[in-house]
């Protein structure tokens, strides 16, 4: 994922975290923050120790970024993400995180109206 689109330093998840909603699943927590100065959106990701080791951990996030890259075109822009990962999104795979998160998105009502 280019670098436009992640959300990086530590003042910056904490302000998503302070001012942002959050919606939840099973699976992820999704916060959500309008910035109406950025054109596209930004994603940060957050993977705790406790959903295993780091091949684990990894994988996890390399999935939630594949589902946020081909969803781009779909979602509002001027928003921030973050995307917290529990511990049931390790044993899933590809289809199965991609129906969780959608389903959080369209629970944000973050799709664009067609």
């Amino acid at each position: 994922m280019r670098r436009k689109y992640r959300v990086k330093k530590n003042k910056d998840f904490q302000k998503i975290f302070k001012q942002g909603k959050s919606i939840a699943n099973r699976q992820f927590v999704l916060y959500i923050m309008d910035n109406s100065t950025e054109k596209e959106f930004r994603i940060g990701l957050s993977v705790s120790k406790k959903i295993g080791n780091a091949v684990t951990r990894n994988k996890v996030k390399r999935l939630i970024r594949q589902v946020f890259l081909e969803e781009k075109d779909k979602l509002i822009t001027g928003k921030e993400f973050i995307m917290i990962a529990r511990k049931p999104a390790a044993e899933m795979n590809y289809h199965e995180v991609k129906g969780s998160i959608q389903h959080l998105l369209r629970k944000g009502k973050l799709y664009q109206r067609k």
